[in-house]
This record gives C-alpha cells, sequence and structure tokens, in this order.
C-alpha cells in the first residue's frame, strides 16, 4: 500500500489550503483513509478520518468546522481542504489508511497500519 502526500505550503493566518493524498489503487478500493499531523517534541495528532465509501466522516474537535476531508475513489485521492487556518495548524501532514476511519479517530497513531509521507504546512501570524 502506497500513499503520496502533497499540497503543504507556506499561508498566512486565514488563509486555505488543501492537501492531497494518492493511493495505490488497491489503498483505494480497500480502506479508510485519514490525515494526521505532528509537530516538533509532540506525538501525531489525529486529524481526519473518512471512511471507503466517504459515508462517514470524522474530525478532532480543534478543526471542526474549518477542516473538510473527501475522497475520489476513482482516482485512488483524498483531500484535505483546510480553511480560516490558524497558526497551531502549522505541522506536517501526513495520510494514512487502516481499515475503520472511525477507529483511525480514537486509536494510537502507532497502530495505523500504512502512512504516507509528510507534507509541511506553515502558518504565519
Amino acid at each position: 500500500v502506497q500513499l503520496q502526500a502533497s499540497g503543504g505550503g507556506l499561508v498566512q493566518a486565514g488563509d486555505s489550503l488543501r492537501l492531497s493524498c494518492a493511493a495505490s489503487s488497491r489503498t483505494g478500493a480497500s480502506y479508510s483513509m485519514g490525515w494526521f499531523r505532528q509537530v516538533p517534541g509532540r506525538e501525531r495528532e489525529f486529524v481526519a478520518a473518512i471512511s471507503v465509501t466517504g459515508a462517514s466522516t470524522y474530525y478532532a474537535d480543534s478543526v471542526k468546522g474549518r477542516f473538510t476531508i473527501s475522497r475520489d475513489n476513482a482516482k485512488n485521492m483524498m483531500y484535505l481542504q483546510m480553511n480560516n487556518l490558524k497558526p497551531e495548524d502549522m505541522a506536517v501532514y501526513y495520510c494514512a489508511a487502516d481499515l475503520s476511519a472511525r477507529e483511525m479517530s480514537t486509536m494510537s497513531s502507532d497502530s495505523i497500519r500504512f502512512w504516507g509521507q509528510g507534507t509541511e504546512v506553515t502558518v504565519s501570524s
């Protein structure tokens, strides 16, 4: 299973950014997917997850109402639309895949089956 995240960059507070995650075809058909983020010195934390069909989504409280996760299984892609970015959103963002979106929202990141490489988001105040 291969995941490739992209779309990070430098933005100002209040701006928007969309992250993308390209998945191998097997991932797109079989796994829930999600986004996590990590800042230096802290554990990787859950951001959002989406079920295989896209019918169910889960968000961290800190991003509810600002971030939207979506996926396009025909293109084997997952997205994270981030609006009204705040300095505290600055982190390296990782895409991930596992069997259950709901479990991804609560399990330790150490238990996540598949990871992509990170893409860095920098938010200036």
